[in-house]
């Protein structure tokens, strides 16, 4: 040590000396002061440990009552010149003093301003130091805040912004005046709170943040306000969402859980009291997380440090404490920060005096080794190589849906990937597969392949064969091996799916068997798998786990709510909750283990999810719900193209208190014959037929395309455009309602038809009908229909035809369109379709209002799109209820909460799934398609013995009224062929002379088409 410093040093032990004195020397001391000042100035590193050493004293003199004047006002000016000369990395040695110097019971108030100046300057200078040290600075300040001496309370107010300024987040930057002032006015908690809650967390939340507003969220749960309780709550839950580390949250969880614990016990408030809940099952889950982190992570330990350096430096026995001392504090900054490069430690070598390169590097790996967390320990003991091991974050449009988590792959590993409607298990595979997760393999080097079962609507009229060869990853395949692999999932030309036909015949089973197809021809490495169970029956859901469980050296991610699926094929089980990405090895009952709650997603009585559909109303003309307004006699029918009909003799009827399963294996013909009864497409033999005042909604088997030509639109507006003119307009699209030629044909022909003119007489003539007005009456036997005809004025009264009449004309899909425009009206509870009730009626289909009103259909999940086009279907409050595969894309909550509301719903409603469990929770009928052929089973046999009764029972002639008396039953006349032959010509004769008919005889002339 050079003599000078040597010499500067003793006077500094007279500082120490000073403090406290009962006759202190007041100039000695002032010089004393001055040398540190001097020392300081100068900046001489090798002085720094000294001056760290003396500072508590200096600060103590701030304030002592024997000091001079002079020796007060010295103190203070050298606190401030040392904060500036001193490096950032001895903060950590000086902090101390300042804390215990801000302490009201420990010090003087003048010292106690000096440290908390001193503090504030620290923050200016070495924001990064001060930034880790914010959990113990900010509790010491606090108190401060609040002192009765008002220098005291200024300075702490200026200590507490400086540092807060230094949080490091950009989310909160703009919060810091409000924070600190309303510790000095708590009755100003419920505003700022108000304005906290305003604040959307993007950036990771680390400790210094945390620091910051912990304070004001315990005042917010302490609050004893309900709204102010429960703003606290979901700040907690955002913030905590965003912790990548741990353990920068570890130093509050003592502080937040109690208060929490507290609010979710006694709030009164049940939706107040669920948040608090929520945020405490969060909170406890982060928790549990600090733990684990905490059993790994090596704490920095001061006197490991100072046991390292004499070690490794070589330190003589007699070098001084202090310096080593120092050492230690400024290579345990280092550590905090975890600065491990060369230059960083090169004030470590100056304060030591060594120029031993080796030893300092030795000294700094050591230090690293203290830090770095111990390992986790691997519960795999395969030796699986391994395809990817990546740290990202994930995001669609300006929603986050991971954040900085890791995903970790094997080699041959089966991961069934698990997370609720809307948590991004999609988004995830598709950016997987587009290549645009960070840090994944490129796909030169892991060939990654996405299977999905939805046909692109542009390629849908393309064989099988050519629709696989369109994928330009299969470019300059030959055509013989696609046909070979398509072989082997059943694609054969004597098979129930051919290879040449177009796609656009499919069901859905044999979409996804086409899908594995393809992505069994790109020979992925990486096979990403999106509900691939969804439409397939049980021997196809067996043929896809078998195919599955083969691959030995393919990866495959799954996304399905199939629970057996999971547990036969899956290994390992990756969960999407609170932004992370969880890994858990093992099948779904595993999982279920160690998460029971995470049950809800497989158990439909365990969701707690509420679906509502709204209620249908009357129908004019039935009374009972058990009468059909749906039906289907001997109806045969065939695809173009096709040789053998889809669809053979088949008769069913539905009613309002219909429960029906449809059911059958992959192609036997079931949408195929939803699509008929709801009039997609018309049957080539039989006859179908719809009550005219019956509404019905129809939900497809590849439900995206009712939307698939408005993804432009949100789900808000594409109701109200559907709905706008007070009709569905999707009904006017279906094959049904379309003309053919030969429709157009025959209405421009004319015919002979009998109307009743203005005057009231029936007038017979050749008539074409030129347009259908809209208006519809009650005739005496079916409705009648306004009409005007071709050359002629409309008159005052109306022309009315009879829909018999109307159908032989060519008119019958009119009338129809006119049937469903009035029925979609009639008994209607009255809603106006503005976006608020839009948004409603969305909300009560699981649909947010975030989703619903603010995000464009292009950006929904699978399940977000179900539901928009579940809730456009019952907009209208349909009588009878048609899902075609509901459960696919849906979670097992919205599964439950489905199920529930089909339940609780008054309509008639048919569903056809594969999902046992789902059928059999609500369904108490069930129609068997077999091969284009239907059977009744269950209770679904009451068609069948209806039809028994009306054949076997015998005619009643006569009916007793509730007073007993007894009056005879009309009966309908049986003609023989002679007298209907005579009573069809004197009824012709009638009609021409304008003679009214009686309700016998009008009968008789509509049914043999006389008028």
């Amino acid at each position: 040590m050079p003599a000078q410093l040597a010499s500067s040093l003793a006077q500094l032990s007279l500082i120490d000396k000073a403090v406290g004195a009962s006759k202190p020397d007041n100039v000695q001391t002032l010089s004393s002061i001055n040398t540190y000042t001097k020392l300081a100035q100068a900046r001489d590193i090798s002085a720094q440990p000294y001056l760290c050493k003396h500072l508590a004293s200096v600060l103590t003199l701030c304030s002592d009552k024997k000091a001079s004047k002079e020796v007060k006002a010295a103190a203070e000016e050298a606190v401030k010149i040392v904060i500036l000369s001193l490096s950032s990395n001895a903060v950590r040695d000086i902090l101390p003093a300042f804390l215990e110097n801000s302490d009201s019971l420990k010090a003087k108030w003048q010292t106690r301003v000096a440290a908390l100046q001193g503090i504030a300057k620290l923050a200016d200078s070495h924001a990064e130091q001060i930034g880790v040290a914010m959990p113990q600075i900010l509790p010491v300040i606090s108190n401060s805040v609040v002192d009765t001496k008002v220098e005291v309370t200024r300075a702490a107010e200026a200590a507490m912004t400086a540092v807060c300024d230094v949080v490091g987040n950009r989310d909160l930057e703009h919060m810091t005046g409000p924070i600190v002032r309303v510790l000095t006015h708590p009755h100003e908690v419920k505003e700022i709170m108000h304005k906290l809650a305003g604040v959307t967390f993007v950036q990771s939340v680390e400790s210094p943040a945390l620091a910051m507003v912990t304070p004001l969220l315990v005042r917010g749960l302490q609050s004893g306000v309900t709204a102010t309780i429960r703003q606290s709550a979901v700040i907690i839950d955002n913030m905590s969402k965003l912790v990548n580390n741990p353990l920068d949250a570890a130093p509050f969880m003592g502080i937040l859980l109690p208060a929490l614990e507290y609010a979710a016990d006694t709030l009164s408030d049940p939706e107040a009291r669920g948040v608090a809940e929520k945020t405490l099952t969060q909170m406890r889950r982060l928790n549990d997380l600090v733990e684990k982190e905490k059993a790994r992570q090596q704490e920095v330990d001061l006197n490991r440090v100072i046991k390292a350096i004499k070690d490794t430096l070589g330190l003589k026995k007699d070098a001084d404490e202090v310096v080593i001392n120092h050492v230690g504090q400024v290579c345990c900054s280092l550590m905090s920060l975890h600065k491990f490069e060369e230059s960083s430690w090169k004030e470590v070598e100056s304060l030591v005096g060594i120029k031993d390169a080796s030893k300092i590097s030795s000294l700094r790996e050591q230090c690293e080794a203290m830090v770095t967390p111990l390992p986790v320990v691997e519960e795999d003991d395969d030796n699986a190589e391994e395809l990817c091991n990546c740290t990202f974050t994930l995001a669609y449009g300006t929603k986050t849906l991971l954040h900085n988590t890791s995903l970790k792959l094997k080699r041959g590993g089966k991961y069934g990937l698990l997370g609720g409607n809307d948590s991004g298990k999609t988004t995830l595979m598709r950016s997987i597969a587009n290549g645009s997760v960070e840090g994944f393999p490129d796909p030169s080097v892991v060939r990654t392949v996405f299977v999905e079962a939805d046909i692109l609507g542009e390629l849908s009229h393309l064989s099988c064969v050519d629709y696989v060869m369109q994928d330009p990853r299969l470019a300059g395949l030959p055509r013989q091996d696609v046909f070979n692999v398509l072989a082997t999932v059943g694609f054969t030309a004597d098979g129930k799916a051919k290879p040449t036909h177009p796609v656009s015949t499919l069901s859905g089973g044999w979409r996804m068997k086409l899908a594995l197809a393809r992505a069994m021809l790109q020979r992925a490495d990486i096979l990403l798998l999106d509900e691939p169970t969804n439409h397939l029956d049980v021997l196809n859901v067996k043929w896809v786990m078998n195919y599955i469980n083969s691959l030995k050296n393919v990866t495959a991610i799954m996304v399905s709510h199939d629970s057996n699926f999971l547990n036969i094929c899956c290994n390992y089980i990756l969960q999407i909750d609170r932004l992370k990405l969880h890994i858990y090895k093992g099948n779904l009952d595993s999982f279920i283990k160690i998460n029971p709650e995470a049950k809800s997603f497989f158990s439909l009585k365990e969701s707690k999810l509420v679906f509502k559909f709204p209620e249908p109303g009357p129908i004019e003309g039935i009374k009972s719900r058990t009468k059909a307004l749906m039906r289907m006699s001997k109806c045969t029918f065939t695809y173009p193209g096709n040789d053998t009909p889809t669809l053979f003799d088949i008769n069913i009827q539905v009613s309002m208190a219909s429960r029906v399963g449809c059911v059958g294996e992959n192609g036997a013909g079931k949408s195929s014959m939803i699509k008929v009864l709801t009039g997609e497409v018309v049957p080539q033999v039989g006859e179908v037929w719809k009550h005219p005042n019956a509404r019905i909604a129809y939900v497809a088997q590849h439900a995206f395309h009712h939307i698939e030509a408005h993804l432009d639109k949100t789900p808000n507006e594409y109701i109200r455009w559907r709905y706008s003119d007070g009709t569905d307009k999707e009904s006017l699209v279906k094959v049904s309602m379309v003309l053919n030629d030969d429709e157009k044909k025959l209405q421009k022909t004319p015919m002979e038809i009998t109307w009743l003119d203005e005057a009231g007489k029936y007038v017979t003539g050749k008539r074409t009908v030129a347009s259908l007005p809209g208006n519809r009456r009650q005739g005496k036997n079916d409705f009648e229909y306004e009409v005007i005809f071709d050359r002629f004025e409309r008159t005052a009264a109306g022309i009315f035809l009879d829909a018999k009449v109307l159908t032989k004309m060519g008119w019958s899909k009119n009338v129809k369109a006119i049937d469903a425009r009035i029925a979609q009206t009639a008994g209607q509870y009255v809603r106006t379709l503005s976006s608020t009730m839009v948004e409603q009626h969305l909300s009560d289909v699981g649909l947010e209002a975030e989703f619903a009103t603010h995000y464009r259909m292009s950006a929904l999940s699978g399940g977000q799109k179900v539901k928009v086009v579940m809730a456009a279907a019952v907009w209208m409050q349909p009588h009878i209820l048609i899902l075609d595969e509901p459960t696919n894309y849906l979670d097992r909550e919205a599964l439950g909460a489905l199920a529930k509301a089909i339940e609780s719903f008054g309509g008639g409603v048919v569903i056809i799934s594969h999902n046992s469990e789902f059928v059999s929770q609500i369904c108490t009928e069930e129609w068997l398609m077999d091969a284009g052929h239907l059977t009744t089973k269950g209770e679904s046999g009451w068609m069948d013995r209806v039809q028994d009764k009306m054949e076997d029972q015998e005619v009643i002639t006569t009916m007793v009224d509730a007073h007993g008396n007894v009056s005879a039953v009309k009966q309908k006349k049986k003609y023989s062929k002679r007298e209907e032959k005579m009573m069809i010509k004197t009824l012709k004769q009638k009609i021409v002379d304008g003679v009214a008919l009686d309700d016998e005889e009008d009968e008789f002339a509509i049914e043999h088409n006389l008028y």
